[in-house]
């Protein structure tokens, strides 16, 4: 157990001599679908999670809109999105 700590990517990890993945698989609990291929690295295991549509839903005042314009235009910009910096001013007659 005292190598969990430096564990930085896994799928599952089956802990000690009495825990054989097969537990894991069927009726430990926890996930059999699990990611290969190093994709531990950046994604988990199976879950009901990746058959829920999820959608952001952002909504601001005025003032809002005017503390986060100066950051969003420099990112636009940056990017070379001006469309994109000027639907900010716009919004703002800036």
């Amino acid at each position: 157990e005292n190598f969990l700590a430096g564990m930085r990517n896994a799928g599952a990890v089956f802990l000690g001599r009495h825990t054989p993945e097969v537990i894991g698989d069927y009726v430990g609990g926890s996930n059999h679908v699990l990611p290969t291929a190093r994709s531990a690295r950046f994604s988990s295991g199976l879950s009901v999670l990746d058959f829920v549509k999820r959608t952001s839903i952002l909504k601001l005042g005025p003032e809002q809109l005017k503390a986060l314009a100066p950051a969003a235009v420099a990112l636009a910009k940056a990017e070379g999105l001006d469309a994109h910096a000027r639907s900010v001013a716009i919004r703002l007659n800036m």
